[in-house]
């Protein structure tokens, strides 16, 4: 067993990774600024013997005095509500950040995976999104400080592996859901989820026709587990191939949750993408990595927490 740093360690993606490393016999250290990520979601962890928190801005820099077998990056704001009111510190925690935690890596001959992102992909005009694909993204829209800081951020790990030898692996993240997204999160699956739950209309943004391809928690997890666990540099999609549009997610929550709330249709966001479904091929052959978890088991399960954290 090994010693891991998990970046972003109390937020959504980054706790549920602490979790299984922990399950699975890892020693962990926890790195959270708390600026969008709750201690409470490691609430489960406070005791355990190996598992260690630090609150900490890695866009400061910081130190890991023990020798350690890999750094997962997960430090970001990642739901649009949470960049798009901290574009800066966004930028600086995919720039700045990023390199820091890269310099401890290095330095600890350490496994260094990144958490990127299908937004790197913008509005796509390839369907569904290949690794090669370049993207479609705007340097100047109000989304920029996160999809081109992350761009940044994998043109960074590159330059590492590639000048300094970096054992580096890159995920590409598609849309995710699960235990723990919050109400304010503003990601779709929250926003429907709790506005169901209180009786409130379910906003949909534009037409309601754009699709999402959601993956469970659980099952992204896995991916990025067997990410580190194996050679590859990436980076790899990971997401659940199968398609959905928003009005259909929105009827499925109506349903699960026997809410009678109504519809509300508003305007789409400035360079809000119209269709968003990673080919999942390398990780499938590279990785042997496929969801396992269909959306109706998925959001019941959510339905299930979000029930259980408002009782």
């Amino acid at each position: 067993m090994g010693k891991i740093v998990v970046l972003g360690a109390a937020g959504f993606l980054g706790s549920h990774l602490c979790d299984r490393l922990i399950e699975q016999g890892e020693e962990v250290v926890g790195i959270d600024d708390l600026s969008t990520g709750s201690i409470s979601n490691l609430f489960r962890l406070r005791e355990n013997e190996r598992f260690r928190f630090r609150e900490a801005n890695i866009n400061k820099g910081f130190e890991v005095a023990d020798n350690i077998d890999a750094v997962l990056n997960f430090a970001s704001p990642a739901s649009p509500p949470q960049y798009l009111r901290q574009p800066l510190h966004t930028l600086r925690t995919n720039s700045l950040g990023t390199e820091f935690a890269l310099e401890v890596a290095v330095s600890k001959t350490a496994r260094f995976i990144q958490a990127s992102t299908s937004e790197v992909y913008g509005d796509p005009e390839v369907h569904p999104q290949t690794e090669t694909y370049r993207g479609s993204v705007s340097s100047t829209g109000p989304r920029s400080c996160y999809d081109e800081g992350k761009r940044y951020a994998e043109a960074l790990c590159m330059a590492y592996h590639r000048e300094l030898g970096a054992n580096i692996g890159i995920v590409r993240i598609f849309n995710t859901y699960g235990p723990r997204l919050t109400a304010a999160d503003g990601r779709v699956v929250s926003n429907f989820i709790t506005q169901a739950l209180r009786g409130d209309p379910l906003t949909i943004y534009g037409t309601g026709l754009q699709t999402r391809s959601f993956c469970y928690v659980d099952d992204l997890v896995d991916g990025i587990l067997k990410l580190w666990r194996s050679n590859e540099t990436g980076p790899i999609n990971l997401g659940n191939p199968t398609e959905f549009s928003v009005i259909e997610l929105a009827e499925l929550v109506l349903r699960l949750t026997a809410s009678k709330s109504k519809i509300e249709y508003r305007d789409l966001p400035t360079d809000d993408p119209t269709q968003r479904c990673p080919d999942i091929t390398l990780a499938t052959t590279k990785l042997r990595w496929q969801p396992e978890v269909d959306l109706t088991d998925g959001i019941s399960r959510t339905i299930a927490w979000f029930k259980s954290v408002t009782a």
